[in-house]
């Protein structure tokens, strides 16, 4: 075991920052991890104690440093001995509300966080971006790592701020910096039940009845992890890479979640008409609660939409191989039924 921190992850609160020091650790590395809030920190033990019954003892490996990606000279104290970065940290939202915060910390952290790198000699750095930064042509069968950005198709405030990051990132690639990036579908993983795609399985718990016939890309948190990590270990460099398992329909996936937690799949179809209605009416609600709504016109409108992403660069430069979506699901599930029947905390 590594007895000096020379690996930092951005992120490690989040749902893929997690479940990476998980598997760092779980492969005898002591990383250090960036955190803001040290309530959230909680949130990345329980994950790890999906992977092991030690996870107590494993967990404190961890050298948690607080410093936020926005402030250059706590970053400065983060970075001493640092060889590899883990770029997972991002604000995460559809809310035009987070415009300005989404821009500052998904292109300014990151350059911040460039910046350090390049003046630290790290040797490599692995930034976490998305498939909103690829191009969606109309009528193209499948989108790969060619179909670069494109104002005129991407041009809501997320994936602007995610392909802004991606600029920095290959700007310090010309600068020196050994870069990857991955560009990854939409995840799902344990934890977290009640945040992004953990409302997957908390919402079939409950019995929802509503589906949309929308496809996309959907990977495993586990085969983010690994792909970055087997990147990072790889001689590639200043290279980005989809990590998609399977395009399915939204319908398909939410099926597949209720059939595991034993409960009825969804069996209600959202019109355009009920979808207009409801992020209407979750704009309206969220105005007078001071609450995020749960629906907005960006989420509705990408929840019919058919896209499919193809995954051949990594499998063909990494031998890399996904696991299905189906088998994720079971294991997520197992983990969810047992979080629920210990009556776990809350980690949204």
């Amino acid at each position: 075991m590594n007895t000096k921190p020379s690996i930092l992850v951005t992120g490690g609160t989040g749902l893929l920052g997690a479940h990476l020091l998980a598997q760092l650790l779980l492969q005898g590395e002591r990383p250090r991890a960036l955190f803001r809030s040290a309530q959230k920190i909680d949130a990345a033990k329980h994950v790890l104690s999906y992977y092991t019954k030690d996870y107590t003892s494993l967990f404190k490996q961890i050298d948690w440093v607080k410093a936020d990606i926005l402030d250059l000279p706590a970053l400065e104290t983060a970075f001493a001995g640092i060889r590899q970065v883990y770029h997972c940290a991002a604000v995460v939202s559809f809310r035009k509300a987070d415009e300005g915060l989404m821009r500052k910390v998904n292109i300014e952290g990151t350059a911040n966080l460039l910046h350090t790198a390049l003046e630290f000699g790290v040797e490599k750095f692995c930034y976490v971006s998305s498939i909103a930064t690829l191009d969606k042509k109309e009528g193209k069968a499948i989108i790969d790592e060619t179909d670069e950005w494109n104002p005129e198709n991407n041009n809501y405030d997320y994936a602007i701020s995610k392909h802004g990051g991606e600029m920095e990132v290959w700007r310090a690639s010309q600068e020196g910096l050994p870069v990857v990036v991955v560009q990854p579908g939409v995840i799902l993983g344990s934890g977290f039940w009640h945040h992004n795609t953990g409302n997957f399985f908390s919402n079939a718990q409950r019995n929802f009845r509503y589906y949309t016939e929308g496809i996309t890309g959907f990977v495993s948190v586990d085969d983010v992890v690994r792909a970055m990590i087997q990147l990072m270990q790889s001689p590639i460099q200043n290279e980005a890479y989809i990590l998609v398992s399977e395009n399915v329909s939204y319908k398909q996936i939410m099926t597949q979640i209720a059939v595991a937690l034993g409960k009825k799949p969804p069996a209600v179809r959202v019109t355009p008409l009920m979808a207009y209605i409801a992020w209407r009416w979750a704009r309206l609600y969220a105005f007078f609660s001071g609450k995020p709504p749960f629906i907005t016109r960006h989420t509705a409108q990408a929840s019919r939409q058919v896209f499919r992403y193809s995954s051949d660069k990594i499998q063909r430069d990494l031998g890399f191989v996904f696991k299905d979506i189906q088998t994720s699901i079971l294991k997520i599930a197992r983990d969810f039924r047992k979080d629920s029947t210990e009556n776990s905390r809350n980690f949204s």
